[in-house]
């Protein structure tokens, strides 16, 4: 049954959506996730052209020509959504993320991401807002290509190429490491409102559907969550980003980044466990 849904999974991958025969699926249930009701029973999909075409009681669909593949014992849902998610990332317990911003070569992080990214399709995700490579630069950009293409099997992708942060808030943190050594950053660093301008266009060039901003990160001097942009800086940012087309992802855990990111704009707010009553009303 596993090889049926991922060949149902890659049959709808954008890449690989292309001219050919109709085909009517046939599961013994559907779930549309329309008003949070139950599987229905008897429902089938037509897929054509690698789109889904329609969807409701078999008897009722127009298949004619259209090659009927049976799913007995399946039920089909809905393209599931992941809207943050790390590709170039992988678990901590086989490399910390030092390791991995350090040690590990952009190549190597790419190759690693194409195979998470047939992994991810498989497991029923057929789209994906990537939120930054953390610190293997714009080659989440070449991979949603090769994706689009039809080279690689993998979901529909929004890609943010590297997140901004302020100098010195984001990692691999410098005091770690020999002061005289270059350390390679896991995001673009700017500070004031021209760098962060810069930032923004320089990533909108480099083919981001979406701009990430770290509005808070642990730089306090006890390691605590503090704000890393000032207002002004950020509603710099998200009118450069907004005037290019592209919706804004703040990182924010704390209150006051919460705030600030808010009453500068942003279009989502990410993990916002710190946010008081009265921020979370300013959504």
């Amino acid at each position: 049954m596993r090889r049926i849904l991922t060949a149902l999974a890659l049959l709808l991958s954008p890449g690989l959506a292309s001219a050919g025969p109709s085909i009517l699926l046939k599961p013994d249930k559907v779930w549309t996730a329309e008003n949070a009701g139950p599987p229905r029973e008897g429902w089938a999909v037509l897929v054509r052209d690698g789109k889904i075409a329609a969807v409701g009681p078999a008897a009722q669909i127009e298949a004619s020509g259209a090659e009927v593949v049976e799913l007995p014992g399946a039920t089909l849902i809905p393209g599931l959504m992941d809207l943050h998610s790390h590709l170039f990332l992988h678990p901590y317990n086989e490399a910390s993320w030092d390791d991995q911003v350090l040690k590990e070569t952009p190549t190597y992080r790419t190759l690693r991401a194409a195979v998470q990214a047939k992994a991810t399709l498989e497991a029923g995700f057929t789209t994906l807002r990537d939120l930054g490579t953390e610190g293997a630069g714009t080659a989440d950009v070449p991979l949603k290509k090769a994706i689009t293409e039809g080279l690689i099997p993998g979901p529909r992708l929004f890609v943010t190429t590297q997140a901004i942060v302020a100098t010195g808030a984001y990692g691999p943190a410098r005091k770690n490491y020999n002061p005289e050594a270059e350390i390679p950053q896991g995001a673009q660093e700017a500070s004031g409102v021209l760098e962060v301008v810069k930032a923004v266009r320089e990533q909108s060039g480099a083919g981001a559907d979406w701009i990430k901003v770290y509005a808070d990160y642990r730089i306090g001097p006890d390691g605590s969550t503090q704000p890393t942009f000032s207002v002004e800086e950020l509603k710099a940012l998200v009118e450069t980003a907004h005037s290019s087309g592209r919706p804004v992802s703040a990182h924010a855990s704390g209150d006051e980044g919460m705030r600030r990111a808010i009453l500068a704009g942003v279009d989502t707010i990410e993990h916002g466990y710190g946010g008081s009553e009265a921020t979370f009303k300013l959504m």
